[in-house]
């Protein structure tokens, strides 16, 4: 049997608006996934009445998307619904997702552009597009790393790290950083503060003879630093006309990463694993 258009119509708008109800409920329930929600906070929060919050919350649950403690009868989102995520965000890693970045950067700019990301206390090179100019870094090839707090990339991450976390990076790798020998405390909170006025990291240290870089931050969407871009040239090329520009790319294309950062990515947890034999040894 052939079902009229209007009523058609009516079925559609009304799946259509419970597919709406039932991802407010969703978003509703990350806002309070550590203690779980009632029905009441849940209607309230979503402006629901509480039998179609209920209605839903039964339908989520059914599907294994929500899970209701048998105790304190609260709601939070289930083990499988994160699960799901996580699969949804194997097709695109980090590195896959910032190639075309690092692609345009270098075409724009005609140096080196380096992916750094947090590891632990490090920063470690998860890619990078090779300039014109022959350049030295501190992380050197692909796998290199370097402790948070030197280089421009770093700098960056370690800035924007929640400050609780800032704190223990900066008591472990003090001594690290201060193997350079011209690294210390007061300059490592100082640049810290100039990044986080600045949204970048850009001063020459003259660690490396000749050499020069700049760094901006990718942040998620909770605003805590995860990797950096970071271009590598040559001191002539990065003169206080050009930084600007520079910073301004930079910023553009790790703005764009960030809104796009799957937070599930095993990549961010465990950059050493994706990084494939082919990408040889690290150079440190």
């Amino acid at each position: 049997m052939k079902i009229p258009a209007a009523v058609k119509t009516d079925i559609d708008e009304a799946a259509s608006s419970s597919v709406g109800r039932a991802f407010a409920i969703i978003r509703a329930l990350a806002e309070t996934q550590a203690k779980g929600g009632r029905v009441t906070q849940l209607a309230k929060a979503t402006g629901l009445t509480q039998a179609t919050t209920h209605r839903l919350l039964q339908s989520l649950a059914a599907e294994r998307i929500v899970e209701q403690d048998a105790q304190s009868r609260l709601y939070r989102l289930s083990i499988d619904f994160f699960a799901l995520a996580a699969r949804a965000g194997d097709s695109m890693d980090l590195r896959a997702l910032c190639r075309p970045s690092l692609l345009r950067l270098c075409a724009s700019l005609g140096d080196t552009i380096f992916l750094l990301v947090r590891s632990g206390f490090d920063a470690v090179c998860l890619d990078r597009t090779e300039g014109p100019f022959p350049i030295r870094s501190f992380t050197g090839d692909i796998g290199g790393r370097v402790a948070l707090g030197v280089g421009q990339g770093g700098m960056a991450i370690l800035a924007l790290l929640a400050e609780a976390e800032r704190e223990e990076v900066i008591r472990f790798n003090l001594p690290r950083v201060r193997e350079f020998g011209v690294l210390d405390e007061v300059y490592l909170r100082t640049e810290i503060e100039n990044v986080r006025q600045l949204g970048y990291a850009g001063r020459n240290t003259g660690l490396l003879e000749g050499m020069a870089g700049v760094a901006v931050p990718i942040l998620d969407r909770e605003g805590r630093a995860v990797a950096a871009l970071s271009v590598g040239t040559i001191s002539s090329r990065l003169s206080p006309d050009r930084l600007p520009t520079v910073v301004e790319l930079l910023k553009r294309e790790a703005a764009a990463i960030g809104a796009r950062l799957n937070p599930f990515d095993a990549t961010l947890r465990r950059p050493a694993q994706s990084l494939t034999p082919r990408d040889g040894p690290a150079a440190d």
